[in-house]
């Protein structure tokens, strides 16, 4: 389970997060394991990413975006209609330096 962030750590992402580019994108298959690896792959590399998601309604785009984060022990930083924000500190090398709690 992640850690919960703060106000003022979650502030300091979104901040960070605004010039990037979605990296990944879900589409029709929806959540496979082999985009569970990717989006692990990049959240150890970049700590920080973006991701689309494809889905018509809300309610299925929430609850995907809510599966990806849990599968890959990820904390949420923001959401804005199909665009997720994802956040997870690299076991090996840090990138991103949170301010205190």
């Amino acid at each position: 389970m992640p850690t919960a962030l703060t106000a003022a750590q979650t502030r300091f992402l979104r901040g960070q997060a605004h010039d990037l580019k979605a990296m990944l994108q879900v589409g029709g298959k929806g959540i496979t394991d082999s985009l569970i690896a990717e989006v692990d792959q990049a959240l150890e590399h970049h700590e920080l990413i973006k991701i689309k998601v494809a889905a018509d309604d809300r309610d299925g785009r929430d609850a995907m975006i809510e599966d990806i984060a849990q599968r890959t022990d990820a904390c949420l930083v923001q959401r804005i209609g199909h665009t997720a924000v994802l956040y997870r500190q690299s076991k090996d090398k840090r990138h991103i330096v949170l301010p205190r709690a």
